[in-house]
């Protein structure tokens, strides 16, 4: 079970449960290690697992303006190395960060991939997220 809500940190696991409980979210593995998650054939989250040199960590898309403000406030958060860098944090699960504004920065990644989606896709994701609510 997610521990969004619950004010513990997410685990690797939480991140890929939480990611598959959004409408429309698929999963694929490219690689050892890494997880995509995509919603409409576009990669809304990465998850890559520890290394004995660093942590699991994740990479979600964000707005550039917020993804700005998260790298402030949280030192776990940080610019990624996977497409246009401004688009795109990645955050350390280090435990640092709480499970709901993790859980806040999945969705957040989610909609904007939605949002870039055709408007029957996107109205029916949205309409079925709002639903889960």
């Amino acid at each position: 079970m997610s521990r969004a809500g619950e004010g513990l940190p997410m685990e690797p696991e939480d991140v890929a449960e939480f990611a598959m409980g959004l409408p429309g979210a698929t999963e694929g593995e490219p690689g050892p290690g890494m997880t995509l998650y995509k919603v409409g054939g576009k990669i809304f989250a990465v998850l890559t697992e520890a290394t004995a040199s660093r942590p699991a960590q994740v990479t979600l898309k964000c707005d550039p303006d917020l993804a700005l403000h998260l790298r402030e406030q949280y030192p776990a958060v940080g610019p990624s190395f996977y497409g246009r860098l401004r688009h795109w944090n990645t955050v350390v699960l280090d435990g640092t960060v709480p499970a709901d504004e993790l859980g806040e920065m999945i969705e957040h990644s989610w909609e904007c991939v939605v949002a870039g989606l055709p408007r029957t896709a996107r109205e029916r994701l949205r309409s079925l997220h709002q639903g889960r609510a």
